[in-house]
């Protein structure tokens, strides 16, 4: 499928999906509660056939978070880019989409461990770099650390 193809089928699917083709891949924006259902059409249904989810993360835009993941069509040979915005950025979560796709689940705990996103129904949510009792994400615009170095 072309771009026109993809964002013609996906406005039928979801028409609140907005679209941003700037750059090599057609980005689909999403409410992050269209999550879900979304993907998984993407996932089964034979003419998108997007069975690789290559890249997650996540960009931090001082007032909201955006979740991103590259999807890819092995059969089909076409990519996307789904942006899932989440805009409690106090207690940002997000439903999980390794039940979908099993690479999420180590992505997304780096996410959570760096963001702290907390993908709901992950089968083991924990971080990976940091201790436990790490205070704050890294990853994120607030983040401060007294041994950062000041611009």
């Amino acid at each position: 499928m072309t771009n026109e193809e993809l964002k013609y089928s996906i406005t039928e699917l979801l028409p609140v999906a907005t679209y941003d083709e700037s750059g090599e891949f057609l980005n689909i924006i999403i409410p992050s509660d269209e999550l879900i259902p979304l993907m998984k059409e993407l996932r089964s249904k034979k003419e998108f056939d997007f069975d690789y989810l290559f890249c997650l993360t996540c960009i931090d835009w001082k007032d909201h978070l955006m979740m991103v993941y590259h999807l890819l069509s092995k059969v089909h040979k076409h990519c996307i880019v789904v942006k899932a915005k989440i805009t409690d950025i106090q207690n940002p979560k997000i439903e999980s989409v390794n039940c979908i796709w099993k690479t999420a689940e180590l992505n997304e705990d780096e996410v959570y461990d760096l963001f702290g996103i907390r993908f709901l129904n992950h089968p083991n949510l924990r971080r990976l770099f940091l201790e436990e009792d790490w205070k704050g994400f890294p990853l994120r615009k607030n983040y401060v650390d007294e041994n950062m170095i000041k611009l």
